[in-house]
């Protein structure tokens, strides 16, 4: 899926990649989110709370319950991102635009983990200035290098609020 999500898609078919992860039952985050839901109860089955000072299965107990409800409000993000893919230009904007945020992944990245090269894209890229834009964007200190002098990155919209009805 992520050889096939390169700047040159059109937003169907971005779409289409994005309703694959998030679909119903067959998805990769449902299935993940299953992984996570079964290991939790397979920790919840070995709790013992005798030791209130040292509880090491309750604490590993705790962060599957937080990464299930992470993977709940992912989900739920992406459907409305899938929502609003439709509304973005097919064609690529002008590259200055694109410098008021950070890249999220490099290209190295993508070469590890063993996906196909993307088409080129149309415009010339200088490759040192993406690596600094990656490595900054995954920096626990993201933003601006002092030398560059370019604007600080925005921050991200805030979460769609949750709706009432949906359990976590």
């Amino acid at each position: 899926m992520v050889s096939r999500l390169h700047e040159d898609v059109s937003p169907d078919e971005v779409a289409g990649i994005i309703e694959e992860v998030n679909g119903a039952r067959v998805g990769a985050l449902p299935e993940l989110t299953e992984l996570v839901a079964s290991a939790t109860d397979w920790t919840r089955a070995r709790l013992v709370f005798d030791d209130p000072h040292h509880n090491p299965t309750f604490e590993t107990w705790t962060r599957l319950t937080t990464a299930y409800g992470m993977l709940q409000d992912i989900r739920e993000q992406l459907e409305v991102a899938e929502d609003g893919l439709a509304a973005c230009p097919a064609e690529c904007t002008d590259p200055r635009h694109h410098q008021m945020v950070n890249v999220l992944r490099s290209r190295e990245l993508l070469d590890v983990l063993g996906a196909e090269a993307a088409p080129a894209p149309s415009a010339p890229r200088n490759v040192d200035s993406d690596q600094r834009r990656a490595a900054r964007a995954f920096s626990p200190r993201a933003g601006t290098s002092p030398s560059t002098g370019s604007p600080p990155a925005t921050a991200a919209p805030p979460p769609a609020p949750r709706p009432a009805g949906r359990p976590r």
